[in-house]
């Protein structure tokens, strides 16, 4: 969880002065869902992207339909 928040505050809490908490809070979400769960791979997911991990099961889940 450290180097979560240290990813956080080097990518975005660092690099900009947000002027309202909604700015800020657009941005946390943008990079996780745009940066951090489509480029970080997770050793509990098969060394897989958030986005690959859930790809693959929607399709196998399709698949078995």
């Amino acid at each position: 969880m450290e180097s979560w928040h240290a990813l956080l505050q080097k990518n975005i809490l660092d690099r900009h002065r947000w002027r309202t908490r909604d700015e800020l809070h657009q941005a946390v979400v943008f990079w996780i869902e745009h940066t951090y769960n489509r480029r970080r791979r997770q050793r509990a997911l098969g060394k897989l992207t958030p986005v690959e991990y859930e790809l693959a099961f929607t399709t196998q889940a399709a698949v078995a339909a």
